[in-house]
């Protein structure tokens, strides 16, 4: 397997561009199932989630062309010949995301036959608030040898409130909707931005939604959508990724293509921790002088801290100076870093759902590995400011999410290689 060589000690500098978000683009791809007609989608990550969508889509008979420039990628698809309503297992085994599929196709063809998805060991993510969405919209769902096999011949408008604003939920449920009979109103609704980014595209088919980003999204049925052209919003876990890398590298480095309000949670906790961050334009500047002050964070749904940025700040939190805690609420098993970093020399103690982090001097370069997307970043990151060499193995979990990571850390002169 593929693994991260990561020499540390360099502070990092330049400028870097955030590619299209990750959490973003899933859904959109799954969306374009929607209309027989031609989207145009711009600034697509090049990442292993995302093959694996557009697979999925090819199997299913979608067109798919991607044109490359000098900064994005951008995709045009075709559902016109669309032709089948089962998804092959072992595509939906490698990525969580690939229920998504299952909304589009049920509001396309009227069903849908697609294994249980798979995806990081974080702890337990059921399906359970996507499936009883889909059945109150009319869908008659069986669960039997592993699939979940989803049929409505016509889906029908329906209040709906989820028991906790997930954003999955919230997506798979508005794109059923959106060709569904009558209104759909969905209370509790997550409010991450990914969730109006979608909304934009879909309107851009020519679909009635409103509300987005707030507590409750209503939906009014059409009967087709047509094509769009939609730009992929950036990917605020990556930005805060590398706005924790200036930090703990105490580097001075400029994000291109950010929207600040979306990385606004990870801002506030780095400007109290003592790092500086500046707002320009759509940019961000991130500075840092010295070992940064402990902070404490407890991980909430948007706008309140991402859980997918709890691993970075652990990482950072290694390394400052005084004792810090991170609670984690959303996903019972995200500390699977903590072990790593321990061979690090971090000293970090799990209690339930919180870690206690006293922050050391130094770390030491060891072989460690990642078990997640996020928790493989943070060992990276970690590598960054350790003493010697640090191998990370596992890199194909972190390329589920970030795109050309160690080009983009060696373009800000951090001395990483990947080798198989």
């Amino acid at each position: 397997m593929a693994k991260y060589l990561v020499t540390g000690g360099q502070a990092l500098s330049g400028a870097v561009r955030v590619s299209g978000a990750k959490n973003a683009v899933l859904p959109t791809l799954a969306a374009i199932l929607l209309t027989p007609e031609t989207c145009v989608l711009h600034d697509i990550p090049d990442l292993r989630d995302v093959q694996v969508m557009m697979e999925i889509l090819r199997l299913l008979g979608v067109k798919l062309v991607v044109t490359q420039d000098e900064t994005r990628r951008h995709l045009l698809a075709c559902a016109g010949s669309l032709d089948t309503f089962e998804i092959r297992a072992d595509l939906t085994r490698q990525m969580r995301s690939s229920i998504f599929l299952m909304g589009p196709l049920l509001g396309r063809l009227g069903k849908v036959r697609i294994a249980y998805p798979g995806g990081c060991a974080i702890g337990p993510r059921p399906i359970d608030l996507h499936l009883r969405g889909l059945a109150a919209l009319g869908a008659r769902i069986v669960e039997r040898y592993g699939y979940i096999e989803a049929e409505a011949p016509r889906l029908r408008g329906v209040e709906i409130h989820l028991d906790f604003p997930s954003v999955g939920a919230t997506e798979n449920i508005m794109m059923a909707a959106v060709l569904a009979d009558g209104v759909t109103v969905i209370r509790n609704a997550a409010k991450e931005p990914e969730i109006v980014d979608l909304q934009n595209l879909l309107n851009a088919m020519g679909a009635r939604v409103k509300g987005a980003g707030m507590d409750a999204i209503r939906i009014e049925g059409v009967r087709r959508l047509h094509d769009a052209t939609h730009n992929v919003i950036p990917d605020r876990i990556e930005a805060g990724t590398f706005m924790i890398a200036a930090a703990i590298t105490q580097g001075d480095v400029l994000l291109e293509n950010v929207i600040p309000e979306h990385v606004e949670s990870t801002s506030a906790k780095l400007r109290e921790a003592g790092v500086n961050v500046r707002e320009i334009g759509e940019c961000m500047r991130v500075t840092n002088k010295g070992r940064v002050h402990a902070v404490d964070i407890k991980t909430l749904p948007y706008p309140g801290f991402p859980t997918d940025m709890h691993p970075q700040m652990m990482a950072l939190m290694s390394v400052c100076q005084g004792t810090s805690m991170i609670t984690e609420t959303v996903f019972e098993n995200r500390f699977s870093q903590a072990e790593e970093l321990r061979r690090m020399g971090a000293n970090i103690k799990i209690e339930g759902r919180t870690a206690v982090i006293s922050g050391v001097e130094m770390l030491s370069g060891a072989t460690v590995e990642a078990a997640d997307l996020r928790s493989g970043a943070a060992l990276v990151l970690a590598g960054l400011v350790a003493e010697g060499q640090t191998a990370v193995e596992g890199a194909i979990h972190i390329e589920r999410g970030y795109e050309n990571l160690d080009g983009k850390l060696r373009g800000l002169g951090a001395i990483v290689e990947r080798v198989e």
